[in-house]
């Protein structure tokens, strides 16, 4: 369950404000279908982050673990001090070439590539070896918990103001759970 919830806090709150969001938005402005759309953000995350829970077990179980406590806790600062870091607009082109879900599918899918909350998958899978359907559903719900709103009420929660501090307190969350990694 800790993994589940730790997964859970630490994907939803760092993807508060992210260039997904940004494209979750960007997608329900464009088709105005919030269904397809949910789901194509859903199987892009359930894809995305299970190669990602996959790739941190298997991190888990190749280098020591007393420098993964070093390295894990370096990452989530880093993380952290990444969130504060605005993400640049990305732009959907004007004539989609497919609907709703495949569209969402595939630019979630992209977008989700080296962004924060991938690693951040990562290395929540490294902290919680072997936990990998924990860790993956803890980190879909999260992306499911960020994103859901931006789909339903989607220009209301376009305030550049929440965003910036939305950014500011993930990164707190992040740089804690690096220190808290380090010290324990």
């Amino acid at each position: 369950m800790e993994a589940t919830l730790s997964s859970f806090l630490l994907v939803a709150l760092g993807e508060i404000g992210d260039k997904t969001q940004l494209l979750s938005l960007a997608l329900i402005l464009k088709f105005r279908k919030p269904w397809p759309i949910l789901a194509g953000v859903v199987i892009a995350t359930l894809l995305n982050h299970g190669v990602s829970v996959w790739f941190g077990d298997w991190l888990a179980g190749a280098i020591p673990m007393e420098w993964m406590r070093w390295i894990l806790g370096s990452s989530f600062i880093a993380l952290g001090l990444w969130m504060l870091i605005p993400d640049d607009d990305e732009e959907i082109s004007n004539e989609p070439k497919y609907g709703p879900f495949l569209t969402a599918l595939v630019l979630f899918f992209i977008a989700e590539i080296g962004d924060k909350t991938q690693l951040a998958t990562v290395a929540l899978a490294v902290q919680f070896k072997d936990q990998f359907w924990p860790v993956l559903t803890g980190s879909t719900l999260g992306m499911i918990a960020a994103n859901l709103p931006v789909i339903w009420l989607g220009h209301q929660f376009a305030s550049e103001k929440l965003e910036t501090w939305a950014h500011r307190i993930s990164a707190l969350l992040f740089v804690g759970f690096g220190i808290w990694a380090l010290l324990g």
